[in-house]
């Protein structure tokens, strides 16, 4: 005999049965847990023991105002009942633990397509070496569609890897065009290092009335050169003997934008009291500087200023690197403040450029997570127009058109004492123990060394 099942007319639509229906819409947060009898209710097959007693008539569920609903039918001696409060609920706290497990999974699902993109990438570096063009084409096919501009961290960074390996097998040279002007908001090792120049160079002015700054690449921080307006500010208000003189120097192939800049900081200098100030240009690239570039005054205190420059100096001959220092060290600066990037990207070889090279783009790529969301247009500006073009430049380019060299701390101190420099003992370094490596202050991310501060002075013999 077929047998009905009947249920009053508003069990669906009361506030207590809304419960049960929220929960059968969750059905993963379902999965998380041991309740079978939930997921058979939830799927529509109950196999709860509910005998029916054919003697009788059917009757309609009673409506029990009380906090449990009870589902039976039959009636009579053998009617049993079901209480749904009888199973067990879903607290908060169960949903914070089912999320977060649905965050783990998302993220083991990210860290195995990471892996994946990194092993598909090594594996078409290894056919552009080798010029095969029918593998790598295929390859990149498989990486184009996973390395998104606007993806994880790892995509975003296996995107610029997979343009500049296809334009080193097309053996097309990068316009190597940086758009540096947006990176100071954005970038914190560029912040990083104004702060720690500008902290130096204060501490080198201490006492002076008279003194002048080189920058050597006075293009950080475009377009109101940033460094220098806080620069300007903490020698107006310093307390003690007040500064007479402010001369900056700004080096650069393009003047017109340096003239711009020159200008607003005049301005700027005098509405805070700095009368005595002058900006100069000189416009020239590092390796066809001379000496009689630079209006040097008797009495005053100079200090040179290079923040991410040199290593676009370092070549595989090394005497362009060689001579830029020495000119520079015929100037007696006070301070020769130096910022560099602390990665190995002027080896030799091809292949192991490549893999030093996606192991430190991961980690700025990595940290940028951290500043901005994943999808905002600002990670397609600093990491599109100026990582990229760096990393093009490290993968594509060979001989003279290859300028991104960085190198190790180790290498930079080696280049600077045969050059006659020695290391500056800095109240600012020493304080900062946690940073030092060798004299000098890293910044990393996650263990990953990102970019090297150091201050030097002239060796006295």
């Amino acid at each position: 005999m077929t047998h009905a099942l009947y249920t009053r007319p508003k069990f669906l639509g009361d506030k207590k049965s809304n419960q049960v229906n929220d929960l059968d819409l969750n059905q993963s947060t379902i999965a998380c847990y041991h309740f079978p009898s939930l997921s058979k209710l939830a799927n529509g097959h109950s196999s709860l023991p509910i005998p029916f007693d054919e003697t009788r008539h059917y009757k309609r569920l009673k409506q029990v105002p009380s906090d449990d609903e009870y589902l039976y039918s039959g009636g009579g001696s053998t009617s049993t009942n079901i209480s749904l409060s009888s199973l067990p609920r879903l607290q908060f706290r169960d949903h914070i633990w089912a999320y977060n497990q649905r965050y783990l999974a998302i993220e083991a699902m990210e860290e195995a397509t990471a892996v994946k993109l990194v092993q598909q990438l090594i594996a078409c570096a290894e056919a552009v070496a080798c010029r095969d063009k029918a593998h790598a084409s295929t390859l990149f096919s498989m990486l184009r569609a996973n390395a998104l501009v606007f993806g994880t961290s790892s995509q975003r960074v296996a995107s610029c890897f997979v343009q500049g390996l296809s334009e080193r097998l097309a053996m097309v040279q990068p316009l190597g065009a940086k758009e540096e002007a947006s990176v100071y908001d954005i970038c914190p090792q560029i912040q990083f290092s104004h702060f720690l120049a500008n902290a130096s160079i204060l501490e080198a002015f201490e006492g002076e009335s008279s003194v002048h700054v080189v920058d050597l690449g006075m293009t950080l921080g475009l377009p109101h050169g940033h460094q220098w307006r806080k620069l300007i500010h903490s020698l107006a208000n310093r307390a003690g003997k007040p500064v007479n003189s402010l001369r900056i120097t700004g080096v650069g192939n393009c003047g017109e934008p340096l003239q711009a800049i020159g200008y607003e900081l005049e301005l700027y200098a005098k509405s805070l009291g700095l009368l005595n100030f002058e900006f100069l240009v000189v416009e020239s690239n590092l390796e066809t500087l001379k000496p009689e570039h630079f209006k040097i005054v008797d009495g005053e205190i100079l200090v040179i200023n290079s923040i991410l420059q040199l290593h676009c100096v370092v070549k595989e001959s090394r005497g362009a690197l060689n001579s830029v220092l020495q000119i520079l060290h015929e100037l007696s600066p006070k301070l020769f403040v130096l910022v560099e990037q602390d990665s190995s990207h002027n080896g030799p070889f091809f292949l192991g450029r490549f893999m030093e090279a996606l192991h430190y783009y991961s980690a700025i790529f990595d940290s940028l997570d951290t500043m901005l969301p994943r999808y905002d247009t600002r990670h397609a500006k600093i990491e599109q127009f100026f990582l990229a073009e760096e990393i093009k430049n490290i993968v594509s380019c060979e001989g003279p058109a290859r300028v991104e060299r960085h190198e190790r701390v180790d290498q930079w101190r080696r280049r600077m004492s045969r050059a006659g420099f020695q290391m500056a003992p800095l109240k600012m370094i020493t304080q900062a123990k946690q940073w030092l490596r060798k004299g000098c202050l890293v910044l990393g991310w996650k263990s990953k060394p990102i970019i090297a501060a150091s201050c030097w002075e002239k060796l006295i013999i």
